[in-house]
């Protein structure tokens, strides 16, 4: 790959269909600076078949994109626009590969109960290719994410509703005060390079190792720590009756598509806890038709027609779901409960999601209800409960005056939880994990019994210093005070406080308001901040991260799609990310439906913008810069004129946004003072403009008809493509390019 190159990567559902309408843009418009626009499929379908060529035919292999990208960004040179694509969780890989194989791709099944060497294999690909598969390979660096300006004063100009908060309010959250993750913590520095072994000690004295030796670097955090399961069950039960005390809905907001191996494990819990007396009848017959628990209750009431009893089975749920507390829902008109699929209800987007409905979610008939949300780890739960209480006391956030949270994350190189996959088990016994150095000497020693969960992380010295350095470049440029939202009596937390107080002496902070307070203490004053229309930068873990990137935006923007997200990878390249996915599926129904993506793609606009800027300062290229200025503008004029995707038929939808973008960037370019880009960019900015109704008739023109995409994760190219570019008019101009 040259230099004067960038990458954008072909992603899933409704990113991945508007990467079909705005590509051919983007390319068409680069190329007059010289630049190549390269795509890499990191898709899930690409990585499930990119993970077996020997099951498929010549013609049917692909290149594992992931991997290639994997090396990418450890290049200077790295220059890559990252879109959402789908984290899987065990459902989702199921139906992805029921797809592929019926569109002729002889892939192997998913094995459940793997009893063969082969099948242990195939299981070991598929879950390579499961959860957060792709973001600890490509963040490579921390997180700089933040609300451009033009953005936020859009959002200030043209206020989304928020919904009424009401001091008596019966919304909280509920989390394990003993037991949990949090409670069970230890933590360590290694001192210097050195290798862990992780071993299961049973009650009888025999000794298993769990994985391969784990090397440690100098520096390196290393964090040991376990769900105590029987703790977690008690829990759950108590607050089920909690929620039919209150009156209000049964919600279990998890991470199961991110934190692949721990929270499907706990999802299943929640089912079993929230169905007591049908587990303790029929537990047996569901186990043996391995219909998994810890994918929910969609997956249990597909398999059970199959069964002798399993009418009696689906009686059973019935009368328990009858019985109460009433369990929210994800779709009430299809009877799509919280508990039917564990990717369903993603923490980080449905805490916001409810927290500006008023702190409600939706019953059996459609309507809004108080909720009990229960989050069963305390290490980030208690953020939301001040979130709640707030606005109790002081009602809804106004986005109209509200400030803003930028937030500085440490990710980079699978730091802290979202790289504990490898290291996360769910143990088969009782007994002991020990965890000893290659001395011989013991790190850690935690006592379990069957059933819990056991869990390792480590966050690399590099990244921890790389952090620090960019809080305080962040808060040097805004002015604005930055947080490191961390908790001394949580001992990971007190290990990167001794590096963060060494670390910032490194750096002149005279004049910076910098502090460090725990997470419900930092929210707090973000909170107090925001409401007086102040910005404060959140410095956070991953996790964290994650969860405040669509907490503030979605209360501020409405969306964490418009969000500008700057990965500046430790080897000098750039990452360049374009918001979430979370409302993607539903896009894709609606567009396979009625032919209307409602996807707004602001996001690929501002990642873009940063990229040809990076990409201009990394070569020198004069005209990547104005690529990157004129689309700065054109984007300001776009939100200006209001030309995101609409909410119905008869609006333009993201294919109309893309030709407004086009329009109002070639009209920036053929302005610009490089005469011979002027040159180039005259023609097309007239056509665009002079052929505006022609192309907006051609593109609703298509509008409320049923679209055939050959495949959900895997469409058709040529009818995905078709179906993306229904304007004649404009793709012809676009070809003059």
């Amino acid at each position: 790959m040259s230099d004067s190159t960038i990458i954008y990567t072909h992603t899933d559902e409704a990113p991945a269909l508007a990467t079909y309408s705005l590509l051919p843009i983007i390319s068409a418009f680069a190329r007059t600076a010289g630049v190549r626009v390269e795509t890499r499929d990191i898709s899930l379908a690409g990585r499930i078949i990119a993970a077996f060529p020997e099951f498929l035919n010549e013609s049917q292999r692909i290149a594992d994109d992931l991997a290639e990208l994997g090396h990418e960004v450890e290049s200077p040179d790295a220059n890559i626009i990252k879109l959402p694509n789908i984290s899987a969780s065990v459902p989702q890989i199921k139906a992805a590969i029921a797809e592929l194989q019926s569109q002729g791709y002889a892939l192997p099944d998913y094995p459940d109960s793997p009893s063969t060497d082969a099948e242990r294999d195939i299981l070991a690909r598929y879950k390579k290719v499961s959860g957060s598969a792709v973001n600890p390979v490509l963040r490579q660096g921390n997180s700089d994410r933040r609300a451009p300006l033009s953005v936020k004063n859009y959002a200030k100009k043209h206020p989304h509703k928020m919904g009424a908060w009401s001091a008596d309010s019966k919304t909280s959250v509920a989390h394990m005060r003993g037991g949990d993750f949090f409670s069970n913590e230890q933590s360590y520095t290694s001192e210097s390079a050195d290798t862990l072994t992780i071993e299961f000690v049973s009650a009888a004295g025999d000794v298993t190792a769990l994985r391969a030796p784990l090397a440690v670097m100098a520096g390196e955090i290393v964090d040991a720590t376990k769900m105590d399961v029987a703790a977690l069950r008690q829990f759950l039960t108590e607050q089920k009756a909690v929620a039919a005390e209150r009156g209000v809905l049964f919600s279990v907001h998890l991470k199961a598509t991110m934190m692949k191996v721990s929270d499907p494990i706990m999802f299943g819990h929640v089912v079993t806890s929230f169905f007591p007396e049908t587990f303790a009848t029929y537990g047996a017959d569901i186990a043996a038709a391995r219909l998994r628990t810890n994918d929910g209750l969609a997956g249990i009431y597909a398999g059970l027609s199959a069964l002798a009893n399993g009418a009696d089975i689906t009686a059973s749920f019935e009368r328990e779901l009858a019985a109460g507390p009433r369990l929210a829902m994800v779709d009430s008109d299809k009877g799509i409960t919280n508990l039917h699929a564990p990717n369903d209800v993603i923490v980080d987007a449905s805490m916001p999601a409810m927290i500006r409905t008023s702190g409600h979610m939706w019953d059996a008939e459609g309507k809004e209800a108080d909720t009990l949300a229960i989050i069963p780890d305390q290490s980030y739960a208690t953020i939301y409960q001040v979130v709640i209480d707030d606005c109790k006391a002081h009602g809804a956030f106004d986005p109209a005056t509200m400030g803003s949270v930028p937030n500085v994350g440490l990710m980079a190189q699978a730091a802290e939880e979202y790289g504990s996959h490898d290291k996360t088990f769910e143990v088969a016994s009782d007994g002991r994990v020990r965890v000893t150095n290659s001395a011989g000497s013991v790190v850690f020693d935690i006592a379990v019994s069957a059933g819990d969960i056991f869990r390792m992380c480590q966050t690399k010295d590099i990244p921890v210093r790389d952090w620090v350095k960019l809080a305080v470049t962040r808060s040097r440029l805004t002015g604005d005070p930055a947080i490191f939202w961390l908790d001394e009596n949580r001992p990971h937390d007190a290990q990167l406080i001794s590096k963060v107080t060494r670390y910032l002496a490194e750096h002149d902070t005279t004049g910076l308001d910098i502090s460090i307070l725990s997470p419900a203490a930092a929210i707090a004053v973000s909170l107090e901040r925001i409401r007086q229309g102040l910005n404060t930068i959140s410095v956070t873990g991953n996790v964290l991260r994650d969860y405040l990137t669509d907490l503030f935006p979605i209360m501020e923007l409405g969306t964490s799609a418009k969000m500008l997200s700057i990965v500046p990878l430790i080897a000098g390249g750039g990452l360049f990310e374009t918001g979430a996915g979370g409302s993607a599926p539903k896009h894709v129904q609606q567009f396979e439906q009625e032919n209307y993506l409602r996807w707004d793609s602001l996001g690929e606009f501002l990642a873009l913008a940063s990229s040809f800027e990076q990409l201009a300062q990394h070569t020198g290229n004069a005209r990547a810069q104005a690529l990157a200025d004129t689309l700065d503008r054109a984007t300001g004029r776009f939100l200006d004129e209001d030309r995101s995707p609409g909410r119905k038929l008869g609006t333009i939808d993201n294919r109309g946004s893309h030709y407004y973008l086009a329009q109002y960037w070639a009209q920036e370019l053929a302005a610009h003072d490089d005469a011979d880009l002027a040159a180039s960019f005259a023609p097309i900015a007239a056509a665009l403009t002079e052929q505006e109704d022609e192309i907006v008739a051609e593109l609703l023109a298509v509008q409320g008809s049923a679209v055939q995409l050959g495949g959900y994760f895997h469409p058709n190219h040529d009818l995905a493509s078709a179906a993306m570019r229904p304007s004649a008019t404009l793709n012809a101009i676009v070809a003059t390019l």
